[in-house]
């Protein structure tokens, strides 16, 4: 009995210092993809439909909340277990510089995960098996990096434990920027991607830079959006959604580019 309270406390602790998985929630993550689908080069358009084939789509929105769903998945919870926390990186200080034996211990953070996932990707001597699920990890490894809370240098488990009330309910930071900005809209996630690449959410082509600089930016960025306070309206979110939504464009058009680099 004394063992298995021992088992309950570590495994408690684990999960209150690891941030929630989830980043952007679905919709983000499809936008995200739809952004990205955009932006393909014929060549690399022509992959992605091969290698996503056998999945019955060949659109990267279907498979870009996969590395997510798999949490919930009987079959898939070594996988889980292993790539868990891959889908976030810990800054250890406010100034956001990225140290990787520090940060990234063993590569197991979502810059080292994207930096492997992507060479798999474009690695032809891979099987198809092993680049399509780099395929799906990168896919979605490029959202979760640009979500701030995903890139945090705080002692709150990405916000999941700053406490706020927003729209009259009782939430958490980092929900709020995981779904709760971005449903402010009212729009089906087709339409949201479709008005982001039109440009009339959008602002310049971002720059392309690497993983470890996309981190970097998330950092810095979490450090101004923490609200005075604890409660979220209108004026927070006027000023907070335009960086959410340059996020997920400047997220789109950097994984387009990735994703045609890896394969164009």
């Amino acid at each position: 009995m004394m063992n298995l309270r021992r088992c309950a406390v570590f495994l408690l602790a684990c999960l209150l210092l690891a941030p929630d998985a989830d980043a952007w929630g679905p919709d983000g993550h499809r936008i995200v993809a739809e952004l990205a689908q955009r932006h393909l080069s014929p060549a690399a358009e022509a992959q992605v439909e091969r290698l996503l084939a056998p999945e019955h789509t060949s659109r990267l929105a279907d498979v870009a909340t996969w590395a997510d769903d798999i949490q919930d998945d009987p079959a898939q919870q070594s996988l889980w277990k292993a790539t868990r926390s891959q889908h976030y990186v810990n800054f250890r200080d406010s100034q956001c510089h990225y140290d990787p034996p520090r940060d990234c211990p063993d590569g197991r953070c979502v810059v080292g995960a994207l930096d492997h996932y992507a060479a798999v990707l474009g690695d032809p001597g891979q099987s198809d098996e092993a680049r399509r699920e780099a395929l799906k990890f990168v896919v979605h490894f490029v959202g979760d990096v640009h979500q701030p809370l995903h890139a945090g240098y705080r002692d709150d488990k990405g916000g999941n434990t700053y406490q706020v009330q927003f729209q009259g309910k009782g939430s958490n930071l980092h929900r709020v920027w995981d779904s709760g900005l971005l449903h402010t809209r009212a729009l089906a996630w087709q339409d949201y991607a479709r008005q982001l690449d039109a440009g009339g959410l959008a602002g310049p082509p971002p720059v392309q830079g690497a993983p470890y600089a996309w981190a970097e930016e998330s950092c810095r960025i979490s450090r101004g959006i923490y609200p005075d306070g604890h409660a979220i309206g209108a004026a927070y979110v006027g000023a907070e959604l335009p960086l959410a939504e340059r996020r997920l464009r400047e997220a789109g058009r950097r994984l387009a580019k990735l994703l045609n680099l890896a394969l164009g």
